[in-house]
């Protein structure tokens, strides 16, 4: 087993059993970190001003407006052009319920096909990271597939501001979604039960599921402690599935309860090559305690969409994934190749995980998951114990009643704050500058990936309920 030194990503290859990254020497990562390409130098300035402006209140919004208000913070939908028109009909009902909680700050945008962050909020003229609800609410879900708004373009405009996206492959799911959020909203749907369900698994000889297994589940569920959970707090019981628990009848059995909140940690599959047909339907599927640990995986050890039949209804459930590509999949490999390699091709296009895509067609709000790799040496700093604030603070938002893109905004401040690190840290007047041996240069290189990763898949102005029993 990996030392405690070392990185281990979460991922399990499908086809072999083994990580889909080895894990990697803190040097190895410092490397890695080194040698890659620079970021151009607006992009680096801009990530070191907004750096310094995490120190006040909900980044860019004026100090006097509510963030949690739609009426204040406003609410909009940003459609790729190309979107066709019975997508547009098919969320109405819910453009229709957000217009009229936003009022005269409701907006309907569109994204032009290559355009950036910095070039679209130009052309709606705001500045940088001044957010301005009467040009851009604060509050956007974005409607189309990676390939039509780039998970770049959702990282990057979520730093500032509280971004959702919805992508389905069949259109009738927009509306499936669209009518369920309304339904659950004006209590036309039953209420989920008052309680949050924590499922993550640990595997023999597994750094990564031991550290989330034992770092992250299980003080979030009140292990060892007995002081009230995040959850109790809030009026909501606590349930917990962990270790020789986390298996996938358990996992079905907890999204048939239909919980306030679901929260699960495990590896999520990858590794078939792109263009094979299996890549799609379960590319992110939740690896269960089923799996010996060994060997190849079949479809009976993971939860994948297919999993879920017609019947399912998870109506006011929000879930929280944390697993590899549990919220999609990106084209290219960002992180782990070799600078002289240039990044390695994962998949034909890049796409919104299928389970990610079933939950929210079968009534669930929303998912926060993870793009790409789900770093758990992030959880752990050396020296420090559990680092997992930005996991309590968020369910301390959402189980009050924030909304879920409220909820997430640690995540953001995380990616600016360490991604400025990183850019210091690599300059090259530094003292050490590129020193692979600088375990802090290794440690602002994982957090930053680790944390720009996280999106919420949904409407991130949905907030759970508390009407269950």
């Amino acid at each position: 087993m990996p030392d405690d030194d070392t990185i281990c990503l979460n991922g399990i290859n499908a086809l072999t059993g083994e990580y889909l990254v080895a894990p990697l020497t803190v040097e190895e990562a410092g490397r890695r970190a080194a040698g890659g390409a620079a970021p151009t130098a607006e992009r680096a300035g801009w990530l070191r001003r907004l750096a310094k402006k995490l120190t006040g209140k909900f980044f860019g919004l004026p100090a006097d407006v509510d963030p949690t208000d739609l009426a204040q913070a406003g609410w909009g939908v940003v459609f790729a052009k190309e979107t066709p028109e019975d997508v547009r009909a098919a969320l109405k009902p819910l453009l229709d319920r957000r217009a009229g909680q936003a009022g005269p700050l409701f907006r309907a945008l569109e994204l032009l096909p290559g355009e950036t962050r910095e070039a679209w909020l130009a052309r709606h003229k705001v500045h940088g990271s001044d957010v301005n609800p009467a040009a851009v609410p604060y509050y956007l879900l974005l409607v189309g597939t990676p390939e039509q708004i780039p998970f770049e373009f959702q990282y990057l405009l979520d730093i500032d501001y509280a971004v959702g996206r919805v992508s389905f492959d069949d259109p009738a799911d927009y509306g499936r979604y669209a009518a369920a959020v309304v339904a659950s909203e004006t209590a036309e749907a039953a209420p989920p039960a008052r309680e949050v369900v924590y499922w993550g698994t640990r595997h023999p000889m597994d750094r990564a599921t031991q550290l989330s297994a034992d770092k992250l589940i299980a003080p979030l569920a009140g292990a060892g402690t007995t002081d009230p959970t995040v959850a109790e707090k809030y009026g909501f019981r606590t349930r917990s599935f962990r270790a020789a628990d986390a298996t996938k009848a358990n996992l079905r059995a907890a999204l048939d309860a239909r919980p306030a909140l679901l929260f699960t940690a495990s590896h999520g599959m990858g590794g078939w090559p792109k263009g094979d047909p299996r890549q799609r339907p379960a590319s992110g599927a939740l690896l269960c305690q089923d799996w010996p640990g060994y060997g190849a995986v079949s479809a009976d050890h993971y939860l994948a969409a297919a999993d879920l039949g017609p019947d399912t209804r998870l109506d006011g459930t929000i879930a929280v994934v944390f697993a590899c590509y549990g919220a999609g999949t990106p084209r290219y490999d960002p992180f782990l190749t070799a600078p002289a390699g240039g990044p390695v091709e994962v998949a034909e296009a890049p796409f919104v995980s299928a389970l990610g895509q079933r939950l929210l067609a079968a009534g669930a709000l929303a998912v926060v998951g993870h793009i790409d790799r789900a770093w758990g040496y992030s959880l752990e700093a050396k020296g420090a114990g559990a680092q997992i604030q930005p996991f309590r603070n968020m369910l301390a938002r959402v189980l009050r009643g924030d909304p879920v893109g409220q909820g997430t905004i640690d995540f953001s401040q995380r990616f600016a704050t360490y991604s400025a690190e990183l850019l210091n840290r690599l300059d090259p007047t530094a003292p050490g500058a590129r020193s692979a041996a600088d375990p802090k240069l290794a440690q602002a290189w994982v957090e930053r990936n680790d944390a720009q990763s996280y999106v919420v898949l949904g409407d991130p102005a949905v907030r759970v309920r508390k009407d269950g029993a």
